[in-house]
């Protein structure tokens, strides 16, 4: 047995040791040294077309230039990492079929200095490719291209706040130490402070101490600060030997000291993590903490010995403010982006905008490169790409086009993807996802860039992930409708009906860093740091627009379940930081709709599992969202089910709709900016009325949550800093300005905590004004809430209604004046009413116990619509009379929603009815002809007809059983998913 362990034992030893001979065999092999390339020194000509084909494999060891390169059947080319920079010019590198590109890998990363630079114009008379176009590099299929440059940090925050004109502290101190007896002289740098060198003359010992000197100063760089000082004693010489010529220099006496301050044009940045990576002449950007994106500044790192980890010395000073702590709780820290890589990918442009559509908008040139894949292999990490993209469509700095799935579930393994990438200064985009699923897209830096930034395209784009990334100063483009300006949209009518004349804010102006087209897709930890529309825009495509036709059934994505939101953050942004709503036109123009296709539309979501309607709903969360300085909102969620939990908004952030919990709203922080020359948006704010940037003009009503629509359930949210001001509403609740829409009675809220806000600017209704106009939208007179536990108005269950709406109000209420208010009880509900032939009148509803109080309403459609909805708020168990301004539309439709137990109690109606049931877009409908009514009104000249509710007779059943107050009783905009025909029954409530 003995013998037997021992053996085990030598055995064990044995396998250890071939297990780590193994181990050493096998090392990883840089891409430039694998055995059999042969060195390729192509020299420099424009008009060399190079094809690298049939198994050839060839390194790259200098610059050229070349008209082409083509790496095709079983070719290879590998870039050699040298010591020695390497520039490559061409028109363009195309990876076709078994064609392989390899710079650095994932194990061995490039650490040479490369440049790819794409050359050409776009009226030039070569042929172009009839897939890739002109000045690219582009991946065919079956294609391999792996680009990997040196590992940096991508982005990170600034740590310290960085005040204007704010620059280094830089005190050169030079104290007198004995023994050092003559002249010591030190040569300073006067843009970063830095002592270049140093030395001591003892001209007092000799002669040749003082010739030394002269010749010492004789070579010191014109414009260097030269700091002398005299120890003990010097030379009489120094005339005769020539050192008194025109230079700066200090002299002192021996017990005296040398202070210079404030020496250099230099700032030090204080960041969140260290710089890794990060070193002198890289290029950096510093986002805007202010409502203009226009304030991020472009800086570059100097040297810095003295300098800590997480400390980056840089060129200039700060125009601008920026934030760089947690301000009132929320977190306002700039963004830091790297713009420098060790390979870089560029287009060589011409000096000025030439000779296509693009020049009417821009004075320069646009056509850039791109990089386009349709590939067997692609990962590229650590590149910058400079003046990329093209005013045309498919011509993006990174675009993945129709490559289906990318990761494992497409046979991809390790998955597709592209990762510390800084893209700037470019055309068209940052990254374009079209038609693929399964991309990671992580650590990603896009700044300055015109149309959407990180853009997903036909819709069916769905399990793409962008993690980390980090857009800014993202600019309107030509391309789409939703790309565009306001004067881009109006003179842009290609694609458009003969007559169309464009609504720029409803058709076009969406521009938006994360462009995001089907909501199955994941954001995690990224910033959208400022453009000219929007940070994160979830819309949808009714059914899959493009190359993508057909991919999914209509309505699929709107049915969608959301994929992960978390940890993300929008500042700066012009009109939100985030939006879920709207859709795109999905038919090509014509006469009954003349805008072009994939012009904005209105969409609804309402995600459901498997995206099936018939299946349970699932909520889309919005996990820890932080928004800030955005002019009109900090998030616009419109639809069914979503979700938003512990996020904090900010000025004019006009809140989100549906559910948010555990939220932080501050109304005027401790970041207040800083004057600029347009004085509208400067102005007092706050309890100490100090100046501060504002969102709009001075009298601008900042609202924190803005109740529209519905429903809403506001839970557990803290209010911070919200104060009125003599000529300026603010409020913590308040309501869509200039509202046509409905206001649900199952708007709820609870657990509201309210932190340096008077009680009377906890709410408010709005009044006749400036930015209210004249209150008279169907919206703006129906508005109403409920304050579940009491904790907005001090009276537990009672609802908010808007003063003067006397269909609510009942001898119990109580005004609060401040608020243009009456906190009252009850039991409310809400009937949806539809009008066609005509649809063009006005309807006036009057409570039986008021009737000298009418409420008229106008309809929330414009007037040329072929049919009008109306959407009171009314009382349970009261009677109302409805009125028209002109004989009563010949058909009236009634859907009966937000009521508990309805009543329609036909035995004490006031006249004889016929009933009809009509279902339409899968709602049933209480349909009354008002043929019937017309020779039964009480008075014909009136049109008048009356309708009783009552409590507790007939309801509407549903496969879903839900209580009254649950969300989903209410419509959107008139829409609910009612299934069931309307039964008499006593007891099952409202789906």
């Amino acid at each position: 047995q003995s013998q037997k362990n021992k053996y085990i034992s030598q055995t064990f030893q044995i396998s250890v040791c071939v297990m780590t001979l193994t181990l050493l065999v096998y090392p990883t092999v840089c891409p430039d040294r694998e055995p059999g390339l042969q060195p390729w020194t192509p020299g420099h000509s424009e008009a060399h077309h190079v094809t690298i084909g049939y198994g050839r494999k060839v390194i790259l060891t200098s610059s050229a230039t070349v008209h082409s390169i083509e790496i095709l059947n079983g070719g290879k080319l590998v870039i050699a990492d040298s010591y020695h920079p390497i520039l490559l010019r061409t028109k363009h590198i195309l990876i076709g079929n078994r064609g392989q590109l390899h710079i650095g890998s994932p194990d061995c990363p490039y650490k040479g200095n490369l440049t790819i630079s794409l050359f050409g114009r776009s009226d030039d008379t070569d042929t172009e490719h009839s897939y890739f176009g002109r000045k690219y590099i582009g991946v065919g299929t079956g294609g391999t291209l792996e680009i990997h440059g040196e590992k940096k940090l991508s982005w990170t925050f600034l740590n310290k706040t960085l005040h204007p004109g704010e620059s280094e502290d830089n005190s050169y101190l030079f104290e007198r130490g004995w023994g050092n007896r003559g002249i010591i002289v030190h040569v300073i740098d006067p843009k970063t402070g830095e002592v270049l060198h140093n030395d001591r003359f003892d001209t007092y010992r000799s002669k040749e101490e003082s010739r030394r000197l002269a010749q010492y100063v004789d070579l010191v760089d014109n414009g260097m600060i030269l700091a002398m000082v005299v120890n003990d004693e010097g030379s009489n010489n120094l005339e005769d030997s020539g050192i008194l010529k025109p230079i700066l220099y200090y002299t002192l006496r021996p017990q005296a000291s040398i202070s210079i301050e404030h020496l250099s044009n230099s700032t030090i940045l204080e960041l969140a993590e260290p710089a890794e990576g990060w070193g002198p002449g890289d290029r950096l950007v510093l986002a805007s903490t202010d409502y203009s994106m226009h304030q991020a500044e472009e800086f570059t790192i100097l040297p810095c010995p003295a300098c800590g980890p997480t400390q980056v010395k840089v060129q200039g000073k700060p125009v601008f403010l920026h934030m760089g702590e947690e301000v009132d709780g929320v977190d306002m820290r700039a963004e830091v982006g790297l713009l420098s890589r060790n390979i870089l990918v560029r287009g060589e442009m011409e000096p000025g905008c030439y000779g296509n559509e693009a020049c009417k908008f821009f004075t320069f040139d646009t056509f850039g490169g791109h990089v386009k894949r349709g590939f067997k292999s692609v990962h590229v990490s650590g590149v910058e790409l400079q003046h990329m993209g093209q005013q045309s469509m498919g011509h993006y700095p990174v675009h993945f086009h129709m490559n289906g799935d990318v990761d494992q579930k497409g046979g991809y393994d390790p998955p597709t993807s592209v990762s510390d990438l800084s893209i700037h200064h470019t055309f068209s985009r940052c990254v374009t996802v079209h038609g693929s699923n399964g991309l990671l897209v992580k650590d990603v830096v896009g700044y300055d860039a015109l149309g959407h930034c990180f853009f997903t395209e036909d819709g069916p784009e769905e399990r793409n992930t962008f993690d980390h990334c980090l857009g800014l100063m993202i600019r309107a483009g030509t391309l789409l409708p939703s790309d565009r300006d306001s004067k881009m949209c109006r003179d842009i009518t290609q694609g458009a009906f003969p007559g169309y004349v464009a609504n720029p804010r409803q058709d076009c102006s969406a521009t938006s860093t994360f462009w995001i087209a089907n909501p199955n897709n994941n954001l995690i930890n990224c910033a959208a740091a400022g453009s000219e529309e929007t940070g994160f825009w979830f819309l949808f495509h009714h059914v899959p627009t493009g190359a993508s036709e057909g991919m999914y059934s209509p309505g699929r994505s709107e049915h969608t379940p959301m994929g992960q939101f978390t940890n993300n953050r929008a500042h700066s942004n012009y009109r939100a930081g985030m939006i879920l709503d709207n859709g795109v036109k999905t038919t090509q123009a014509n006469d009954k709709d003349k805008r072009p296709f994939l012009s904005l539309v209105g969409a609804r979501y309402g995600p459901h599992q498997d995206a099936d309607p018939f299946k349970p709903r699932v909520p889309a969360l919005i996990h820890h969202f932080v928004a800030y300085k955005n002019q009109d909102h900090g998030a616009w969620l419109r639809g069914g089910d979503v979700w938003l939990d512990d996020g904090g908004t900010f000025p004019d952030d006009d809140g989100s709709r549906q559910e948010v919990k555990n939220s932080l709203f501050v109304g005027e922080s401790e970041n207040r900016g800083m004057p600029i020359p347009d004085n509208r948006i400067w102005g007092p704010g706050g309890p100490d009325l100090n100046g501060r940037t504002l969102p709009r003009g001075v009298d601008f009503p900042i609202r924190g949550m803005q109740i529209y629509d519905g429903p809403i359930n506001v839970q557990n949210c803290t209010f911070r800093k919200y104060i009125a001001l003599d000529g300026r509403h603010t409020s913590a609740f308040g309501f869509r300005l200039n509202n046509s829409w409905q206001s649900c009675p199952n708007n709820n809220v609870t657990d509201i905590t309210f932190d340096d806000v008077p009680i009377t600017s906890r709410v408010f209704f709005g009044e006749p004004g400036p930015w209210f106009n004249k209150m008279q939208m169907d919206g703006d007179k129906t508005t109403i809430f409920h304050d579940v536990d009491g904790s907005v108005s001090e009276y537990p269950g009672a609802f908010l209604v808007k003063e003067d709406n006397w269909l609510l109000r009942h001898p119990d209420c109580i005004d609060v004046p401040d608020w243009r208010a009456a906190i009252c009880s009850g039991h409310y509900a809400q009937i949806y009413i539809q009008t066609r032939n005509p649809a063009s009148l006005n309807m006036q509803m009057v409570k039986d116990e008021y009737p000298d109080r009418p409420l008229t309403l106008e309809g929330a459609l414009g007037k040329r619509k072929h049919y009008q909805q109306f959407q009171p708020v009314v009382t349970l168990g009261k009677g109302y009379t409805v009125h028209w301004d002109q004989a009563a539309p010949a058909e009236i439709t009634v859907w009966l929603i937000n009521f508990n137990r309805l009543v329609v109690d036909s035995e004490r109606h006031t006249h004889t009815h016929t009933q009809k049931q009509k279902q339409r877009e899968r709602l049933h409908r209480l349909v009354v002809d008002s043929e019937r009514y017309r020779h039964t009104h009480l008075d014909t000249h009136r049109h008048t007809h009356t309708c009783t509710l009552h409590h507790a007779h007939y309801s509407l059943p549903s496969p879903s059983i839900v209580s009254a107050s649950d969300p989903k009783n209410c419509p959107h905009h008139g829409t609910t998913s009612y299934e069931s025909t309307i039964t008499p029954v006593t007891q099952s409530p409202i789906s």
